[in-house]
């Protein structure tokens, strides 16, 4: 389906229609696949034919949220998993040895950081940070030993903007893959893969569910990269399961839909806060005043629904002002349809020690909203009352 544009790639893309002619996608809920003779089971299990072997690798149902991603991604295969942190895990495993080195962004998620420092680094493999924008930096660090880089853009709290082709070029120059993490944006606002990237990773419990109902993740690529991938799944078996996969297709169906709404709603709040007294600074890339704005702007066909924001009197402030909001979930996920505000120093990122926020920016004061698509005018009345009592 390659001559349809991303709205009906959305909805149409990889649907195989059963014998029971369904109109919507069918749920695969079984563990295993029954076979006609001995002689199919055998060369099905030992790859002389295609088809369905076992649910920890081979699902109807995953494989069509894989192949619509895949579609929506720009990408050649995606390979679904259990949750975001469990497609940063089939990343690593797949790719990285002993003696391997990964330069990665120092602004990225909390658990992404403990995974790499606690598990990835203990089996022999080096793990450096750099400032995200600091292209100096990734130039300095991306060596012959260099496997893999590794980034958020736009990043999670703080909104930095990567420049996806510059540090491209970096890697590749040393034969290094580079894995970016485009939760944020979507691939409704952002194709990295169109990019220059190699991988990209998803949390398709985010915004590609968009209701905070099940849990996902997903790494696309070209076929050959995937195959790695497939063949980690195979032994270690983080997957996603049927039922999940067959509620992130729905998501897929109105992401493009949403992301635009959330968006907007995003816009107008930060806006709002930026000409607020009582705040410090908003990190949201929509904003012309924001640092990273015209890099956004070029790679990105949207600014998506996640702001932060910074007050003066640090946690106190922070958490009187969390806690008198009435519309807002208090909650640490993101990309719900409902407006979602957490306190990233202590929750998100509070396994970080105190250097590391330091070094990542994530300051006490900060608060991060993941801005739904209720009323604008109802949301920033909710935000308003809540200032108003700091």
């Amino acid at each position: 389906m390659s001559d349809y544009k991303e709205a009906t790639l959305a909805v149409q893309a990889a649907i195989r229609q059963t014998s029971e002619q369904e109109n919507s996608e069918a749920i695969f809920m079984t563990s295993s696949f029954a076979y006609g003779s001995a002689e199919e089971a055998a060369a099905k299990f030992g790859g002389d034919a295609g088809g369905n072997i076992y649910s920890r690798f081979t699902n109807p149902t995953v494989e069509l949220f894989e192949k619509r991603l895949a579609a929506l991604e720009k990408g050649e295969a995606a390979v679904a998993t259990a949750s975001g942190m469990a497609a940063l895990q089939t990343l690593a495993y797949s790719l990285l040895q002993a003696g391997d080195k990964v330069v990665c962004s120092r602004n990225i998620f909390g658990s992404t950081v403990k995974f790499f420092n606690a598990y990835v680094a203990k089996f022999g493999v080096d793990i450096v940070y750099v400032d995200a924008t600091d292209y100096d930096a990734w130039a300095i660090e991306i060596d012959s030993r260099t496997r893999l880089c590794y980034f958020e853009t736009p990043s999670n709290p703080l909104y930095e903007v990567v420049d996806v082709a510059r540090v491209t070029k970096l890697a590749h120059a040393k034969g290094a893959l580079l894995c970016v993490d485009t939760v944020l944006a979507t691939p409704a606002l952002q194709n990295p893969l169109t990019q220059g990237a190699d991988i990209v990773m998803q949390s398709a419990t985010k915004f590609i569910d968009g209701q905070g109902r099940a849990l996902g993740g997903a790494l696309i690529s070209n076929a050959e990269i995937c195959e790695k991938f497939v063949g980690f799944m195979r032994s270690a078996g983080p997957a996603m399961s049927p039922f999940n996969a067959w509620v992130l297709l729905n998501g897929l169906e109105t992401l493009a839909l949403r992301m635009k709404a959330h968006s907007a709603n995003a816009q107008a709040l930060a806006e709002y806060l930026d000409a607020h007294p009582k705040v410090k600074k908003v990190n949201y890339g929509g904003l012309p005043t924001h640092k990273y704005h015209e890099l956004a702007k070029q790679q990105q066909k949207g600014f998506g629904g996640v702001l932060s924001f910074e007050l003066d009197g640090g946690r106190e402030q922070a958490w009187r002002f969390i806690n008198n909001v009435k519309l807002m979930s208090i909650t640490g996920n993101l990309g719900d349809t409902k407006t979602l505000v957490t306190h990233p120093a202590s929750t998100t990122h509070g396994r970080l020690t105190d250097e590391e926020k330091h070094k990542a920016g994530i300051v006490e004061g900060l608060v991060r909203v993941s801005v739904g698509i209720e009323d604008i005018e109802d949301i920033l009345a909710d935000v308003e009352q809540a200032l108003a009592k700091l």
